[in-house]
């Protein structure tokens, strides 16, 4: 076999069965082009030499990609891993310490009980950091996989055009929203939605004993919570998608204010729908203060919460709009 065969060969080998006759074919068209009419060996290594390395030429023509995640999707998937780690670290810190609430005993020494929070912590932190990197790094390498534009930009974005430089200039101090502002976000959904989950191991009545401080009572009735989970895990993703939005977007927007406006309706709607539960609080804590918790002070309590709460969110939503129309 001559140096040109074998060198095609060498090509295709590595490439799909289905493709192999059409590349050699093409392959070899292109080698004679370049020969002279009477060509000796030392032209044909030159061409070769030319061509290149076979298995560099191979890759150019393979349509599947072989690296993991590709410089279309690398600064997305960075950016999204970014906020994954932030939520899901979040969420297993806030977790272990509410275990290691519940299961406090008061026995352990000072030493002892750092050293398991600082161990425990951090393996709870590294235990999910690692699902976050594994099931982000999988769902990009499918995106890069399944999508078949050949162009620089990713399908899963809009094409750019010039006037999306309008769309910068337009990013005035008060209208642009920093990564801070949708990492906070995020974080504070993970906190809020990991102590309701485990609100009857973490909010409640603690008192500072001869063992350190010690959990009495907790403060809600966790079973009348578990009712409204379903009501909850649709805000939380409510609540995702509106930070998702906002790191896309990068600045307030009428729709982006429209958006957190009707978040904000629905979460005030749950949160009046949960306060106004008539077994809202445990029983224990109603055993616990006795009188000092009568029905008035039940009703002036969730009153005054409801309000702060309508506050927080009206105040919410005008400054939404406020910065959207900047």
């Amino acid at each position: 076999m001559n140096l040109i065969e074998t060198y095609i060969q060498e090509v295709i080998r590595r490439l799909p069965e289905r493709n192999r006759e059409d590349i050699a074919l093409e392959l070899r068209s292109t080698i004679e082009d370049m020969l002279p009419e009477d060509y000796t060996e030392p032209d044909v290594k030159d061409v070769l030499t030319q061509m290149g390395d076979p298995a560099k030429l191979a890759r150019e023509y393979r349509d599947w990609p072989q690296y993991l995640i590709g410089p279309r999707y690398f600064e997305s998937y960075m950016a999204l891993l970014k906020i994954g780690l932030s939520i899901g670290s979040a969420i297993a810190l806030i977790a272990y310490l509410a275990q290691l609430v519940n299961g406090f005993t008061g026995e352990e020494s000072f030493l002892s009980l750092l050293s398991a929070i600082i161990i425990g912590a951090a393996g709870s932190v590294i235990e999910t950091a690692m699902h976050v990197f594994f099931w982000t790094t999988v769902s990009f390498a499918v995106v890069e996989r399944i999508d078949s534009s050949k162009g620089g930009q990713p399908f899963i974005y809009k094409k750019w055009t010039p006037d999306d430089l309008k769309e910068v200039l337009d990013r005035t101090k008060e209208r642009k929203i920093s990564n801070v502002e949708v990492f906070g976000g995020l974080f504070w959904t993970a906190v809020w939605a990991t102590v309701y989950y485990y609100a009857d191991q973490l909010v409640g009545i603690y008192h500072s004993g001869t063992n350190g401080l010690e959990f009495i009572t907790p403060i809600f009735n966790q079973e009348v919570l578990q009712m409204y989970w379903p009501a909850i895990i649709a805000l939380i993703a409510l609540e995702i998608v509106l930070s998702l939005f906002k790191w896309m977007s990068g600045k307030w927007t009428i729709k982006l204010a429209a958006f957190n406006t009707v978040l904000q309706i629905i979460t005030t709607v749950v949160f009046i729908l949960i306060a106004n539960q008539p077994h809202l609080f445990d029983a224990q804590l109603i055993a616990y203060l006795g009188q000092s918790f009568n029905e008035e002070v039940r009703t002036w309590t969730i009153n005054l919460a409801m309000t702060l709460f309508f506050m927080g969110a009206a105040f919410n939503v005008y400054d939404g709009f406020r910065k959207a129309k900047r």
